[in-house]
């Protein structure tokens, strides 16, 4: 398995991101945002800053973290900006010669929500177009189990499984399962373990009926046990981490910089134990 991680929870600028990294011997970053904009989305003068220092670092992009059908969008937000997002994505990723561009499948109003049947019906849709935009492209689109109509296991499956390409495939966060009360973490990754192609590591515990982050494998989301069977499997993919202790950066949660840069490297750390 390649080590990586969600690199804006080590810091905003990308220099700190490349250090972290560095630091924890990694040669993979999955870059998300810079200074606070999402790298499929930032002016091409900022992304050709970005891409300079980290090709200058030696480092690679395991993945980019875009924001197509994130927790910032909705089932009746225009669809045009996220196929437009991936058409933007798509050069940028093979200027840094990656694969897998991480998208979810859109919360539903919240005001005026939609019923499950039409809002998993538009979900199912929108992923089919950006598919094929993506199989053209070459790239692959790892669905993650979060934010979406699509967050909890049989839902992932069934998106899977009626969008039916080979450029869509399944992100699995061992964290999200517990965040979305989904059961299991270890048996909802046994259910999907087919289809996944990259894993995110998160773990949580329940403090007084609240999710509290915490370090990888001292939770409830099964972590060592997903790791044990990544590596007895043979898995030849990525697993990265997204800490959600110190900084929580799509919810502008940021915690002390020095605390988050030590929280993030102690937390890699921490998992490769298990590796």
């Amino acid at each position: 398995m390649k080590f990586t991680g969600i690199s804006d929870e080590a810091g905003q600028p990308i220099e700190t991101q490349i250090k972290a990294h560095r630091e924890l011997g990694w040669k993979y970053l999955e870059v998300r945002e810079v200074d606070k904009e999402n790298l499929t989305l930032m002016s091409d003068e900022k992304f050709e800053e970005v891409y300079r220092k980290v090709s200058e670092s030696g480092m690679k992009v395991s993945c980019f973290g875009g924001a197509v059908g994130n927790w910032a969008t909705k089932i009746s937000g225009d669809f045009k900006k996220d196929f437009d997002e991936v058409k933007r994505a798509i050069p940028r990723m093979k200027k840094f010669a990656t694969k897998y561009l991480r998208v979810m499948s859109w919360p539903n109003d919240k005001d005026n929500p939609w019923s499950d049947e039409d809002w998993g019906k538009e979900a199912i849709k929108r992923s089919k177009e950006l598919s094929k935009l993506a199989e053209d492209a070459g790239i692959v689109l790892v669905h993650e189990n979060c934010s979406g109509w699509a967050a909890k296991t049989d839902k992932m499956l069934r998106i899977y499984r009626e969008v039916n390409s080979p450029a869509f495939r399944l992100m699995f966060d061992t964290g999200n399962v517990v965040a979305y009360k989904d059961g299991d973490s270890f048996e909802n990754y046994m259910k999907l373990k087919p289809y996944i192609e990259y894993v995110h590591i998160k773990d949580y515990t329940t403090v007084d009926g609240k999710l509290a982050a915490t370090y990888p494998g001292e939770g409830e989301g099964r972590v060592k046990e997903v790791m044990a069977d990544l590596k007895s499997s043979g898995y030849e993919g990525f697993v990265s981490i997204e800490p959600h202790m110190a900084s929580v950066v799509h919810l502008r949660k940021v915690g002390d910089p020095e605390e988050t840069y030590r929280i993030y490297v102690n937390y890699g750390k921490k998992l490769m134990e298990y590796a």
